[in-house]
C-alpha cells in the first residue's frame, strides 16, 4: 500500500516541476540605461558612455559588455560594433563586472550635429555612482535646457524617469 502512494507522490512532484513557471529574477550584473525619445533633432545627437572605477581608470570596455535595443522594436537586441552610445529612443543593456563605478555620458563638440554650439564645449552629464552590490535596474539619460526650455548642452543621468509631454521634458539648468 505504501509503494503506490510513494510512486504517486513522486509522480505529482515531478509533474509540478515540469509545469511550474520559472521565476523571473533580475540579473544584478545588468544595468539598463534608457534614453527616451525626444525632439527629432535631439534624438540624432549621440551621447557616449564612459565608466570609471574609483581609482579613476576608464573601464568602459574592460569591465562592461553592452548591447542595445530600440524602444520601438523591443524584441531585437543588437551588439555594439565599436563605441557605446545612445540616441533618442535607445536602451543600452550593460553587463558589468562586480564593483563600484562612476557612470557619465558626454557628447564631444565635433559630434553635436545638428546643433551648432558656438561655445565648442563637450556636453557632459553628472556622475552616477553604480554599485553591483546595491544595483539599480534602470537609469535614464536626458538633455538639459535653460529656463526658456532651449537645450543648453548637457546631460542628466538619473534613477528617476524624466517628466514626459509629447517628448521628454529636459532638465532645466541655469546658464553659467
Amino acid at each position: 500500500m505504501k509503494r503506490p502512494l510513494i510512486i504517486a507522490a513522486i509522480l505529482l512532484i515531478s509533474l509540478s516541476c515540469v509545469f511550474a513557471k520559472p521565476s523571473i529574477k533580475h540579473n544584478q550584473w545588468e544595468l539598463i540605461i534608457y534614453r527616451p525619445i525626444d525632439t527629432e533633432k535631439m534624438n540624432m545627437v549621440k551621447c557616449y558612455l564612459k565608466i570609471e572605477d574609483f581609482e579613476g581608470n576608464d573601464v568602459t570596455y574592460s569591465a562592461v559588455k553592452a548591447t542595445y535595443e530600440w524602444v520601438e522594436d523591443k524584441d531585437k537586441i543588437h551588439p555594439y560594433e565599436k563605441t557605446y552610445y545612445l540616441l533618442g529612443g535607445m536602451a543600452m543593456h550593460l553587463n558589468i563586472k562586480k564593483g563600484r563605478y562612476k557612470i557619465t555620458v558626454f557628447t564631444p563638440a565635433d559630434k553635436q550635429y545638428p546643433f551648432n554650439d558656438e561655445r565648442k564645449i563637450t556636453w557632459t552629464s553628472n556622475e552616477f555612482i553604480y554599485d553591483t552590490e546595491n544595483p539599480a535596474k534602470v537609469i535614464f539619460v536626458y538633455p538639459t535646457a535653460n529656463d526658456n526650455g532651449f537645450y543648453n548642452g548637457g546631460w542628466v543621468i538619473s534613477g528617476k524617469a524624466p517628466e514626459f509631454f509629447k517628448v521628454t521634458k529636459p532638465k532645466m539648468k541655469k546658464q553659467k
